[in-house]
C-alpha cells in the first residue's frame, strides 16, 4: 500500500500508468467543485485535464498514516504558482478509493478552475 506507483506515473507523466492506481470505484473531490466525481472513468478524464492544465507539476513531500497519504505539490498554471496537497485513501490492494485535492493561494484556485472548465467543456464532460 502507498502512493509510491501513483506518484511516480503522475511525476513522469504516464497517465495509463497513474489511471491504473485508481479503485473502479474511486471518489475524487475537486478544489473547485463540491459534488465528488465517482468511478475510475470519470477520474481519468479529470486527470487528463489535470495533466494539461498544471505545468512544471513537482510532488515536494509525502506523509503517510494506516490507510492514508498526502502527497504535497507545486506546480504553475498560467502565470500562477501554486502548492496544494492530494489526500489519498487505499483499499487493501493499494489502489486508491479516495483523492481529495486542496490547492492555494484563492487566485490559483480560480485559475485552476477557469482552465479545468475549459479543458471538460471541450472533453464533453462539463
Amino acid at each position: 500500500m502507498g502512493a509510491g506507483d501513483f506518484r511516480r506515473a503522475v511525476e513522469n507523466q504516464n497517465l495509463d500508468a497513474a489511471i491504473a492506481e485508481l479503485a473502479p470505484g474511486v471518489t475524487f473531490r475537486s478544489p473547485v467543485v463540491f459534488k465528488p466525481y465517482e468511478g475510475r472513468d470519470m477520474v481519468a478524464v479529470l486527470l487528463r485535464a489535470v495533466f494539461e492544465v498544471f505545468e512544471d507539476f513537482r510532488y515536494e513531500a509525502e506523509v503517510a498514516s494506516g490507510d492514508r497519504e498526502v502527497l504535497m505539490f507545486r506546480a504553475r498554471i498560467g502565470e500562477r504558482e501554486v502548492e496544494g496537497a492530494d489526500f489519498l485513501r487505499f483499499d487493501e490492494d493499494g489502489l486508491i478509493t479516495e483523492m481529495v485535492v486542496m490547492v492555494r493561494p484563492m487566485s490559483g484556485v480560480h485559475a485552476l478552475a477557469e482552465r479545468m472548465k475549459a479543458m471538460l467543456e471541450a472533453a464533453g464532460a462539463a
